[in-house]
C-alpha cells in the first residue's frame, strides 16, 4: 500500500520555480532516498510534504495524499494533528532545531504532552524511554542536560527520539547526518533505520550524498533542477541519466580514486612531540610528530574533538603548544613573536571550511581578496585581483559583488584567492569542503591539486572524512582523542591499515555495499 503518494507537485518562491511536476510515492516500511544537490528541490518537496514551507513558497499544483488523506486541504488545527503523530521530521541542524534554553528531555517529553500519549508526570518517564532507544547513552543524564553540553551525533540522536514520540508512520530525515563524523553519520543512521524497521516506520531520506542514498534506500529519486531525472533500485548500479551518472563520479564515497605515490620530498614543516593542555586539565593534543614534505600534502583525519583543528593551528602559531616544537623551512617558529612572527605569517595561510562566516559580508569579493595585500603593505594590490580571481577559475566580474551574491563553492575559491594573495608556501585547509555539494567538492578538490602543481604548495588539510582525504593526500595521520594513532604514505594508511580506528574510519565511508556489490538490504 502507498503510504505517502507526490503527483506532479509545483512549488515556486516569490513566483520562481522550485519544484516543478515532482512525483513519487513511498510503502509503508519502505526507505526511499531523495537525492540531488542544493537548489535541485529535494528540501522542497520533502517540507511540502509535511506542511512546512518556508515564508514565501507556495504550491502552485499536484497533489500530495497521506495514507489516502488529502494533505494540502488541511487546516492548521488539522496539521497539528498528522505534524509529529503520523509524519515527523528530522531536519538537518540540530543546533537550531532543538531550543537551548530547555532540557532535552523536557522538548522530547513535550512531543508527547501535545499529541495527549503522556502527561505531565509520564511523559519524563517515556522520554527518558525514547532517548534511550535512539540510543543516548545515560538518558537519565543526558535528559537533565541543555542542548549545548551534547554533542552533535548526541543532538542528533535527541532530534531521532522526538520523531519517535509520536509513533509516526513515516520520519521525513533532511539531510540527518550531513554535518556529523563519517563514524557517527553511520551509527546514526543504522540507528535510525533499524527502529524504523522494527515499528514499520517508512523513511524518506534526503541527502545529497549517493552513498548513503546507495547504502540506506530500497529506492533513489534523483532530482535536478526541481525535476525528477531518475528513479529505480538501480540508479547506483546503472545509472541512465547524465546528472545521475555526473553525480557518481563526483561523490569521493563512489569512486574509490586515489592518488599516486609522492616522489620523496624535504620537510617545509617538522612538527616534534606538540601538545597542547586547556584549562582545567583537558589534553587535546598529546605529543605528537610529523613532517608537511615540500609541493605535497599531509591530511589529519579523525573525528570531531580529536585534536585536529587544535594541531593546526599550533602549526600556523594561532595557538601556542603547552610542549614540543614546530619548524618551518628548519626555523624553529614555537616561539616567535612580533615581527619575526608577522613576517611568518605571510608564508602560511588558512582556508576554513565555511566560506560564508569566513567572509566580510560587508566587503566587495575584491576587497576579501585584496584584505592581506593591504594588511602588508602589498602595491597595485588592486591590479593584483583579477589574477588571483583567474587563478581560482572565477571571471574578474565577480570582484564587485558581494559573497552573498556567489554560491557556496564560488565563496569557497574566493578564499582560496585570498589564502593565496601574499603566495604563501603552506596553507592549511580545514575541512574546505565538509559543506559543499559534491559535485562542487570535487571542482573545489581538482582545484587545490592542480594550484599545488602551478604554485609548488605545501598542504596541511584537516578532514574527517577518508574518502576526500585519499583523493588529495600523499601522506595521512589518523588522530584519536589527540594522539597519533597512524601515519604514513596515503597508499599505506589507505589501503593497509594497521590501526583499528583507522579501519573503522575507512568501513564508515558511505557507498560500501555499492562498493562490495550489495543491495541496500546487505544481499
Amino acid at each position: 500500500m502507498t503510504l505517502l503518494r507526490i503527483a506532479d507537485l509545483a512549488v515556486s518562491y516569490g513566483g520562481v520555480p522550485a519544484v516543478r511536476d515532482v512525483s513519487l510515492g513511498i510503502e509503508a516500511g519502505e526507505v526511499v532516498a531523495v537525492v540531488g544537490e542544493s537548489g535541485s528541490g529535494k528540501s522542497t518537496t520533502a517540507h511540502a510534504a509535511i506542511g512546512l514551507l518556508p515564508r514565501g513558497g507556495r504550491i502552485d499544483g499536484g497533489s500530495i495524499t497521506f495514507d489516502g488523506r488529502d494533505l494540502l486541504s488541511l487546516s492548521d488545527k488539522q496539521w497539528r494533528g498528522v505534524r509529529g503523530r503520523e509524519i515527523a521530521l528530522v531536519p538537518q541542524d540540530p543546533a537550531v532545531s532543538l531550543n537551548p534554553v530547555h532540557r532535552v528531555g523536557d522538548q522530547v517529553a513535550e512531543v508527547l504532552k501535545i499529541h495527549g500519549l503522556a502527561d505531565r508526570r509520564s511523559a519524563s518517564t517515556q522520554a527518558i524511554e525514547l532517548l534511550e532507544r535512539a540510543g543516548v547513552p545515560r538518558p537519565e543524564l543526558r535528559a537533565r542536560q541543555y542542548p549545548h553540553q551534547l554533542s552533535g551525533g548526541l543532538r542528533q540522536r535527541v532530534l531521532i527520539a522526538s520523531a519517535l514520540a509520536g509513533r509516526p508512520k513515516l520520519i521525513i530525515a533532511d539531510e540527518p547526518t550531513s554535518a556529523l563524523d563519517v563514524t557517527v553519520q553511520r551509527r546514526i543512521l543504522d540507528h535510525l533505520t533499524s527502529l524504523a524497521a522494527e515499528s514499520g516506520t517508512a523513511i524518506l531520506l534526503i541527502t545529497h550524498d549517493l552513498g548513503v542514498a546507495a547504502d540506506r534506500a530500497a529506492r533513489i529519486v534523483v532530482l535536478s533542477q526541481g525535476e525528477v531525472v531518475e528513479e529505480g533500485a538501480s540508479v547506483v548500479s546503472a545509472p541512465t541519466h547524465p546528472y545521475t551518472r555526473q553525480l557518481l563520479a563526483a561523490a569521493p564515497s563512489m569512486t574509490g580514486a586515489s592518488r599516486p605515490p609522492a616522489a620523496p620530498s624535504e620537510p617545509l614543516v617538522s612538527v616534534r612531540d606538540l601538545a597542547k593542555t586547556f584549562d582545567g586539565g583537558i589534553r587535546a593534543v598529546d605529543g605528537i610528530s610529523f613532517d608537511i614534505p615540500r609541493r605535497q600534502t599531509l591530511a589529519l583525519v579523525g573525528e570531531s574533538g580529536s585534536g585536529k583543528s587544535t594541531t593546526a593551528r599550533m602549526v600556523l602559531r594561532l595557538e601556542s603548544p603547552t610542549d614540543g616544537s614546530v619548524l618551518f623551512d628548519g626555523q624553529d617558529i614555537t616561539a616567535l613573536q612580533g615581527d619575526e612572527l608577522r613576517r611568518l605569517r605571510r608564508r602560511m595561510q588558512i582556508v576554513y571550511q565555511n566560506p560564508y562566516a569566513s567572509l566580510n559580508p560587508k566587503f566587495s569579493i575584491e576587497d576579501v581578496v585584496a584584505e592581506p595585500l593591504r594588511a602588508f603593505g602589498v602595491p597595485d594590490r588592486r591590479a593584483r585581483v583579477p589574477e588571483l580571481l583567474d587563478q581560482v577559475a572565477l571571471p574578474a566580474s565577480v570582484a564587485r559583488r558581494k559573497p552573498s551574491e556567489l554560491s557556496g563553492g564560488q565563496r569557497q575559491r574566493v578564499a582560496i584567492a585570498r589564502a593565496l594573495a601574499l603566495r604563501p608556501d603552506l596553507v592549511v585547509c580545514d575541512e574546505p569542503v565538509s559543506a559543499l555539494d559534491v559535485s562542487v567538492q570535487a571542482q573545489i578538490l581538482r582545484l587545490l591539486d592542480e594550484l599545488q602543481a602551478e604554485l609548488g604548495l605545501s598542504y596541511l588539510f584537516i578532514s574527517h572524512d577518508l574518502a576526500v582525504v585519499r583523493q588529495l593526500a600523499d601522506h595521512v595521520g589518523v588522530l584519536r582523542d589527540g594522539a597519533l594513532v597512524e601515519l604514513g604514505p596515503a597508499a599505506q594508511v589507505l589501503h593497509e591499515p594497521r590501526s583499528e580506528y583507522t579501519k573503522e574510519l575507512l568501513a564508515a565511508i558511505p557507498g560500501r555495499r555499492v562498493r562490495n556489490g550489495l543491495s541496500p538490504t546487505g544481499r
